[in-house]
């Protein structure tokens, strides 16, 4: 029995009264078309039972990747830092870059970079630049807490993805990396390398950043230990100074030593969690030598040379995805906050390291043999 014939663009134009393109046009929500004739054809299409042939799909794909284009359409990376340019002295927000602008050459796009921190620029003024220029892409990335307010764009124009979580409105599809399963990878490759008591040393700042997924996936998993063996995480500083966390001056922040040093002598971990050069100098301080004394787990991982274990974060997987999603509502002409925005998570990949070797198992205890207990001698008397 032969397969039914599969509805084309030709019968639903046909049916339609209208041409090829514009059945084309509609089915990918095209604004050209009034949105009551896009309607109109979209629904004879379901009718119909139309279905897009995925290897025409993919050949189409193919094409617009190898035959180059005269004039490559552009996508806006919009960041509001500081500075032009102080989101690149930021951990992972370079790779977040690198990762969409390789993407977007794959994809034969353009990226331009665009500061919103420019003297006299306005929400309004940024939205009307991106309009005449013709670009109704944007990558949302590299915002500043204290740039957290909305963005007041004309969105009817404009496709956008953001990257992390600010700013928070409007609510866009998102791309992040996945810090809640990150840390718990991190606890469970530590615990099957045989120790048991974890600790964690994080800044305040990182964890905010990241609406707290840091400490809810260390929570998570040591909800899952035995009451003696879980370790309070060490959160620096108490009251979160205004970007102190991400500061622009320096090349990294240190957690304070004295405060580290009575948290570890009270709670005695066996492997700590957290960024290297944020709390190297801890250990230095208070005398601890890697990982003879403590073990140690780089949940920042930037080195892969076998010498620290950790995590690395896949920064610029990312970038990819936030493009490769933008991508997609381009093509489908999705434009607007969407009613149901989505989030992306990336996870980390695990690498072993000298910093965290499995643990030795500990040593019996031993006992001092105990002499065999004397049996009573009795002895019997006779009678007289």
């Amino acid at each position: 029995m032969s397969a039914p014939r599969r509805v084309t663009l030709s019968d639903i134009a046909k049916q339609a009264g209208v041409h090829v393109t514009t059945v084309s046009l509609a089915l990918r929500n095209h604004p050209r078309l009034p949105e009551r004739t896009r309607k109109r054809i979209q629904k004879i299409a379901n009718e119909l039972g139309y279905q897009p042939d995925p290897v025409l799909q993919a050949l189409v794909a193919y094409r617009g990747k190898v035959m180059a284009r005269r004039n490559p359409p552009t996508l806006a990376y919009l960041t509001n830092w500081s500075t032009r340019l102080g989101w690149q002295n930021v951990t992972a927000h370079p790779e977040f870059y690198a990762g969409a602008q390789a993407k977007s050459k794959e994809l034969g796009f353009n990226l331009e970079h665009f500061w919103m921190g420019e003297p006299g620029l306005t929400h309004t003024r940024m939205s009307k630049i991106l309009q005449t220029r013709g670009i109704n892409g944007l990558i949302i990335a590299s915002h500043r807490r204290e740039a957290d307010v909305a963005l007041h764009f004309d969105w009817s124009s404009f496709s956008a993805v953001k990257i992390d979580y600010f700013p928070h409105e409007p609510e866009l599809h998102n791309v992040t990396n996945d810090q809640c399963a990150i840390i718990r990878q991190a606890m469970r490759q530590a615990r099957e390398l045989g120790y048991k008591r974890i600790g964690c040393v994080m800044h305040r700042g990182w964890d905010h950043s990241v609406d707290r997924l840091w400490t809810a996936g260390f929570m998570a998993e040591q909800s899952l230990y035995p009451e003696s063996e879980r370790v309070p995480m060490f959160v620096f500083p108490d009251a979160e100074p205004v970007e102190a966390w991400m500061s622009e001056s320096k090349a990294h922040v240190e957690a304070p030593a004295g405060s580290f040093k009575t948290w570890f002598k009270k709670h005695q971990p066996d492997v700590i969690l957290s960024k290297r050069s944020f709390v190297e100098p801890c250990f230095a301080a208070t005398g601890l030598s890697i990982p003879q004394d403590v073990a140690f787990v780089d949940l920042f991982l930037d080195q892969f040379d076998g010498h620290t274990a950790g995590v690395r974060q896949n920064h610029e997987v990312v970038g990819q995805l936030a493009v490769e999603i933008l991508a997609g509502q381009l093509h489908y002409n999705k434009y607007g906050v969407p009613e149901i925005p989505t989030t992306t998570y990336v996870e980390g990949t695990w690498f072993a390291g000298e910093t965290c070797p499995p643990k030795a198992p500990a040593a019996p205890v031993k006992t001092k043999a105990k002499a065999p207990a004397r049996k009573a001698k009795t002895t019997a008397k006779a009678k007289s």
